[in-house]
């Protein structure tokens, strides 16, 4: 299992983790995921999977859950 973290703009609330959550779970392979909520900052979320995912998979899951963001890195 590798574990990754990815910091995200744009999540507010509770609401926002879980479309996030939700969004992310419902990609092939992922076994985990968990939001360190930083409301209008940058959130820390990390997915636990077996191979890791590629950025475009996360940005994609992002855009899909709402107005999220990868921040670089």
């Amino acid at each position: 299992m590798t574990t990754q973290t990815y910091l995200v703009s744009g999540l507010t609330c509770g609401h926002c983790a879980t479309a996030v959550t939700s969004e992310l779970m419902s990609l092939a392979g992922v076994t985990g995921v968990h939001v360190d909520l930083v409301a209008g900052g940058t959130s820390a979320v990390t997915v636990i999977r077996q191979d890791p995912l590629d950025k475009t998979q996360v940005a994609a899951a992002l855009d899909e859950a709402g107005d999220y963001h990868l921040v670089q890195q």
